[in-house]
Formats: C-alpha cells, structure tokens, sequence
C-alpha cells in the first residue's frame, strides 16, 4: 500500500540545521575543555505492573471483537509477550468468508511491511559486529541515479529509508509485473532526494539490501532467513516466499472491502519481488517467539539466536521520519526495519505496520523496558484495525482505559493515505462538451520509456483503444475524456482509481505513473 511521504524538502532542511547545530556544539565542547561532561540522565525504570498487563489482557478479547464488529474485518489473530512469557494467544473469527473454518494462533497470515522488521532481525543474525551494518551495499544489477551514491549506500541506509529513492521507488513496475531483477536494475532511473538527509519509504531499496547481503553469504534470502532466524527460533510456520502462504493449509485468505460494506476474498498478493520488505508470511506463534527474542536481547528459551550488539542497532534512530508538528513536539524517527520513537518517561517504543490494499493489516509493537510487546495479524485490507488494538492494549496497560477512539482515528489515517494519490481530476465525469478525439490511427503505435519499458496503444475495428504495458503485458481500455486526454482504470496493490492517459504530438503521458516524473513514453 502506497503511505504519504512524512517528510519532504522541508524535513531535509531541518535534517540539515541539527546536523550544524550539532557540530557547532562538538567544536564548543573541544574549545572548553575543562568542563567536565554532564552526568547521564537515569535510565527510567520498568512503570508497567505485571496487574497492569493482566488488565489489558483481559480486555483485549472484547476489544478485538468490537472492532471486528464495526469494521467487518473476518479474521484477527493476536499475540502478547510480556517478562519472556507468552501472556495471550488467541484467534478471532473465520479464515475466509463463506468458509467455517476458525482462524487459530497457528493460521498462517501475510503480514506485509511488518516483515522489515523480521528480515532486520535476520540481517542483525548475519553480521557479526554492530559496524558491519556499515557496509556499502553491493549486488549485480543494483545501482542509483547518483554513482557517488551507488558507491556509499550501505545495509544501514536502505534498511532505514535515507538513501535518496523516492518515497515507494519501485512498487509500481511490480504492479505491472516486472520481476525483482528488472526492478532492481532500473532503480537507476529515478531521481534521488539528499543522501542521508531525506526518509522515504521504499520496499525495493530494503530488499536490494537484504539481497546484497544474503549474496555475501553465497546464499538466498530464503535460505538465510531460514537458517539464521526461522529455524532456531523454532518459528515453523514462517516463510518469505509466496507460495508457502499460498500451500499452507491452515491459511487466512486476503479481504477486500466491497461498496456495501461486506468483505470479499477476490484478490491474492504474491509479494516475491519485495520478499523481505513485504513478503514474510507468519502465525501468532512464531511471531510471540520472535517478540520474545527481540524483548530478551536475541536469546531466546535460553538460546543465543542473534547477536545482542548487532541486534541492538536495529534499534537505534537513523533517520527524522516525522518531524514535530510544533515546537514543544515529538520527532518520530526510524531505525533499521523499525519505527522507533520515545515516549514521555523517556522509555524506547518499537513499532511497524504491515498493509496490502489487496487484504492483509497488521502491527506490532514493543515496549522494551518494559518487556511487554503485542502482534496483531489480520486477513482484511486496512481499516485500521490492527494498530488500534496495539494502541487501545498498550493504552489500558499503562492508563488503565484508553485515552481515545483509537480505530475512528487509524481508519481516518489509513482513509487518508489511499486518497493521497488519486488524481484531482474525475475522469468518470468528462466536461459537459468535450473536444472530440482524433481519429485512432493518431495514437496507436508504440512508445519507449527507458524506466516502464515499452507501452502499446491499438485500436479494434470500432476504434476503440487498448494501452498495454508490462512484460505480460497488461491491458487497459481506454476511455475518451477530452480531445486527446483518455483514462483508465488502474490496477494492483498501489491502484489509484482512474487515471489520466494524455497524448501530445509524438509522446504519451501516464499520469499515475509520472509521480517522479518518469512517466512519459516516447513513441518509436
């Protein structure tokens, strides 16, 4: 699912300013030497009571119910750990509507972008020192606009979303159906924001790194996350490949929401091309003995799984995502595979989401300190749900009541993010006497784009036109709007509803598609 960009030119130039301010205070600190350093403030202390987490334990069953019941979502699975002991495991409702069958803690969910998080924990198993994180990222066939960038960017950079690819660099050519290897390969097309200045999202600037590094070890990101993190841990039921959700018996199937407001299982999400940005697939279970590893420092049942120091790092601020909104404000930052932010007791929250459009939302949150984290998986596409019981628990755990409707408020957000990149024109409402289209033989042919590749336009014996694009390729009839403006119907996990197709003198511009302003195709 495609998010809003956090932070934009405005960001990189505050990015920038705490940078100065920061050396400044470094060469101030050299002059006067003879200052002795402040004492440390006290690390704060655990708050949360083993009764305080009993108590939003037993409210989480009617929680997840009621907000079951308000949006519709079919099935909910929930996990929550807490002093390295599985304190709640439960599922909720049914695998797929029309079907009986319950989703349980062992049904298998994919859980979207809540798989950085996983495949961090993976790569901090693969490293053998914090510094190793550090390291340039190297893999045939990857390279940015900038060489200087492709020569500097390392696992760090991509894992946190400071490289410079714009916010979702990528997603759109899966979308279309390009393979990860061609979308790799054309990453070097797109303009780059500031180097390490900038946050945005970007799932294949992440698996480009996962790669890299798997390739360093002489093996797959498969095999990797097997070996280092799925096995021991003993999460059995945990994949990154697709067609292991798709065979799991025991699966939830992904939910769309339909006009009237019921739910349907008519679309699949084979996420392969961004594997460890959004391809795990997992149960309740083994992601408890994932949060448990995680809240013990990489041990788990005992065991030493990742290494603490390489493990910690991926919790550590990399980057501003999300400025203060005002001057006494909280920035929100992001480490590597992880939203990290500090609350008012000055305690470390971990978090991430996960949605697909197609049907699936997830979240997790931890509270380190307090050992205490929570994993919400759901089989719907987002509406809020699963970041509202993770807010509304930990909410009750540390007030004892929730302070605020927190699923009117995620569904707004979630609301807000699919209408960002819809177009401000109504291609369903041509003007009331629109310029007539030339005749068909003016558009058809094809036209080259060195990012999209080549884009097709035919017309039938009626006339009517067909824009084909992708390496399948995909059709979409097109509609007349006005003189030579047409639309169409967009597709896929980043659809944005009826977008604008303009053609002008030899070339043709896909509106959609031209975010980076890469979208127009040259005809041949």
């Amino acid at each position: 699912m495609r998010t809003l960009r956090v932070l934009g030119a405005a960001g990189s130039a505050l990015l920038l300013t705490l940078t100065a301010a920061a050396t400044s205070a470094a060469t101030a600190e050299t002059t006067v030497s003879a200052a002795p350093a402040p004492a440390p403030p006290p690390a704060p202390k655990p708050q949360i009571t083993e009764a305080q987490v009993a108590q939003a334990v037993a409210r989480l069953d009617g929680t997840v119910r009621e907000m079951m019941r308000r949006t519709g979502v079919p099935g909910v699975s929930v996990a929550v750990v807490h002093d390295d002991k599985v304190v709640h495991l439960k599922g909720f409702g049914v695998r797929r509507v029309g079907e009986s069958a319950a989703v349980d803690p062992d049904t298998v969910f994919q859980v979207a972008s809540l798989s950085k998080p996983i495949s961090s924990t993976v790569v901090a198993g693969a490293l053998t020192s914090p510094d190793q994180w550090d390291r340039r990222t190297t893999l045939p066939g990857f390279a940015l606009k900038d060489p200087w960038v492709t020569d500097h960017v390392t696992t760090a950079d991509l894992f946190s979303h400071r490289s410079g690819l714009p916010d979702h660099a990528g997603d759109l050519l899966e979308d279309l159906g390009y393979d990860r290897a061609y979308i790799l390969d054309h990453l070097r097309h797109v303009p780059l924001a500031p180097f390490r200045a900038s946050y945005a999202y970007t799932n294949f600037g992440l698996t480009a790194a996962a790669e890299a590094v798997a390739r360093a070890k002489g093996t797959s990101w498969q095999k990797l996350s097997e070996d280092t993190l799925f096995r021991p841990a003993g999460m059995t039921r945990t994949s990154t490949e697709f067609s292991a959700f798709a065979h799991a018996p025991d699966r939830a199937a992904t939910h769309v929401r339909d006009p009237d407001g019921t739910w349907s299982p008519r679309s699949v999400r084979d996420p392969d091309a961004q594997a460890p940005a959004g391809g795990v697939s997992s149960t309740a279970r083994d992601l408890s003995r994932w949060m448990r590893l995680q809240l013990s420092g990489g041990t788990l049942d005992g065991k030493r799984i990742v290494p603490a120091d390489t493990l910690a790092r991926t919790h550590v601020p990399e980057i501003v995502s999300q400025p203060p909104s005002a001057p006494a404000g909280r920035a929100g930052f992001y480490g590597l595979g992880w939203n990290v932010s500090y609350d008012d007791a000055g305690r470390l929250r971990l978090s991430h989401s996960g949605a697909f459009s197609l049907g699936a939302n997830t979240n997790t949150t931890l509270l380190p300190l307090e050992r205490l984290g929570i994993v919400v998986l759901t089989n719907g596409a987002p509406v809020g749900l699963a970041d509202a019981v993770a807010l509304d628990f930990f909410d009750v755990a540390e007030h004892g009541k929730a302070s605020t409707d927190w699923l009117t408020l995620a569904g707004s957000l979630y609301a807000q993010m699919d209408g960002a990149g819809r177009s401000p024109t109504d291609y369903a409402k041509p003007p009331a006497s629109p310029r007539p289209a030339r005749d068909s033989a003016a558009y058809t042919g094809t036209y080259d784009n060195p990012y999209y590749g080549p884009l097709t336009v035919t017309a039938d014996a009626s006339g009517a036109l067909t824009l084909a694009l992708g390496p399948k390729p995909l059709r979409f009839p097109l509609t007349h709007y006005d003189g030579d403006v047409f639309s169409f119907p967009t597709t896929g996990e980043n659809a944005v509803g009826r977008t604008g197709v303009t053609f002008s003198g030899g070339s043709v511009r896909v509106e959609y598609l031209d975010a980076d302003h890469l979208g127009t195709f040259t005809r041949r």
